[in-house]
């Protein structure tokens, strides 16, 4: 008698429909990335129609990224519940609905209600893409590959907003930058229901209203401190939300482990493929992002460049992480995907070190080639470390685990801003104020010492000799702080790197539930 037990079936894989599939997912993404970078291109122009207050366009800018921060572990589970393909739907229509509000806003309160609609919607958009990408690509290869282009699409949106940005409004109105959301969530709508099938997690009970509320008052003041610092240093206020964040997020925590139902599985994080994973994003978004604050002022006010070109001169960056992304795939398949996330924190260091010689005088070109190392080493990180977050999750859980890696790698950026900007304007205060011109009136060293828009700006008023002393003087504080903001990048992804190539790399390839799905 024949007792040997029968094997696994081997994994289906994709068609030409799941492929065209990924790319109806991969719209939405690239939108909503854009979407966070896009909008400081429309404040002068919405101030001057709409005249909002100091406080109305604080939250005109912040409320889609804090709504999208704080909904994404909700609507992750919620997906995971309902069905995945049907929360995309909702999500969809939802956001083509609040960008049509928001192109014709009239008022203030208006244009904020609509913002705050588009970071929920969009919260709803991220989890079902990555989970659907788990239900549509079965093999392995075929699922890094397509992981490694939705990657490639979050990053490019996050680059191209920029220059998509100036070019609209080279020729339209302030709307159009939301406006052009729209068509695109038509496309979604139409194709979405026969090109993507449905899928849900095997969960029987409610979602738990009082874990959605707490996973939403755990995420939110822990965005909005760290934003507070990174604005107006360390205050009452930063720290006191930072706190009662950490608080709630702890009795979140707390409250998911006595569940049977859990709205998080937060016992996802025993397993050293999912926490390394997730960690390493965070931390990978966390240099990128926080260096990338200081780009487009360099580009801009340093070398004089127009807000399309030096977007344009961004794109170098988004093909190096595509390839990088690419590359990462094809190089997982032959060695140990913890080596391949290891090199590519290594490069990724290695373009921060190069990131740290950039100064006043040295052109654009040593420039691109630190953005170009690190943009190919965050594109193979995201990509082989998503595609480990969501893989060693069970597929009943795939919708929260993807809305994890999602929060992970928002906080990440949040944190990137906040601490390597504080960072970089401690070091550019310390130096303008060493080299000020000392007869200044206080308003003008004042003006010089807070911001480099604010040294431009006040030196165009002053006599040819003195603005031009201005400028040098920030010029060169400003590229110092720069550089020491890519030096603590480069030591946070060489810390990444031993970690990496401590924990992740010694797991054997085969028990790396990416290789297998269980």
């Amino acid at each position: 008698m024949d007792t040997t037990e029968p094997s696994a079936p081997p994994p289906t894989r994709a068609g030409r429909r799941e492929w065209v599939g990924l790319a109806v997912l991969i719209l939405p993404v690239l939108l909503i990335s854009m979407s966070v970078t896009v909008m400081n291109f429309a404040v002068p122009h919405l101030g001057a129609d709409l005249q909002p207050s100091g406080t109305e366009l604080l939250w005109i800018i912040d409320i889609y990224t804090f709504l999208l921060a704080g909904m994404l572990l909700t609507m992750g589970s919620l997906g995971d519940r309902i069905g995945r393909r049907r929360l995309l739907l909702m999500g969809a229509a939802a956001f083509g609905a609040a960008s049509a509000a928001s192109a014709f806003a009239t008022s203030p309160a208006m244009l904020i209600a609509a913002r705050a609609v588009l970071g929920v919607a969009g919260a709803t958009l991220m989890p079902a893409t990555l989970a659907l990408i788990r239900t549509l690509f079965d093999d392995p290869a075929q699922r890094k590959m397509a992981i490694g282009l939705w990657t490639g699409g979050f990053i490019g949106g996050t680059a191209i907003g920029p220059l998509g940005g100036g070019i609209l409004l080279e020729f339209f109105w302030w709307g159009s930058l939301f406006l052009v959301n729209v068509p695109v969530m038509v496309v979604l709508l139409l194709t979405a229901p026969f090109l993507l099938p449905e899928s849900k997690g095997d969960q029987k009970g409610r979602l738990d209203f009082l874990s959605a509320v707490l996973s939403v008052a755990a995420v939110i003041p822990v965005v909005y401190g760290i934003k507070q610092f990174s604005e107006n240093g360390l205050t009452w206020t930063a720290a006191g939300s930072v706190v009662l964040g950490l608080v709630v997020g702890a009795w979140l925590v707390f409250r998911q482990l006595r569940l049977s139902d859990p709205l998080i599985d937060v016992r996802l994080f025993r397993n050293p493929a999912f926490s390394v994973g997730a960690l390493t994003v965070m931390l990978g978004v966390f240099s990128l992002v926080g260096f990338m604050y200081f780009v487009s002022q360099y580009l801009q006010l340093v070398l004089g460049l127009r807000p399309i070109t030096a977007g344009l001169w961004m794109l170098p960056m988004v093909a190096m992480s595509a390839t990088g992304a690419a590359l990462s795939v094809a190089l997982s398949m032959r060695i140990h995907p913890g080596r391949v996330v290891g090199l590519a924190l290594v490069l990724g260091t290695g373009g921060m070190l190069t990131l740290t010689r950039v100064g006043p005088d040295t052109g654009i070109a040593l420039l691109l080639v630190g953005m170009g190392m690190v943009g190919a080493g965050m594109g193979a990180i995201a990509s082989i470390c998503t595609d480990l977050v969501v893989a060693s999750a069970p597929r009943r859980s795939a919708g929260s685990a993807a809305s994890l890696s999602e929060a992970a790698g928002e906080l990440g950026g949040a944190l990137g801003i906040a601490i390597l900007g504080s960072i970089g304007m401690a070091v550019y205060r310390s130096g303008v104020s060493a080299e000020a011109p000392e007869d200044a009136p206080p308003e003008v060293a004042e003006a010089i010492q807070e911001t480099l828009p604010g040294a431009v700006a006040i030196s165009e008023h002053l006599p040819a000799e003195a603005g031009e002393q201005v400028r040098e003087v920030a010029f060169r504080a400003f590229t110092e702080g720069m550089q020491s903001a890519a030096l603590s990048g480069a030591l946070i992804l060489a810390v990444t790197a031993v970690l990496v190539f401590g924990v992740l790399s010694r797991i054997p390839k085969d028990d790396l539930v990416g290789e297998h799905d269980m």
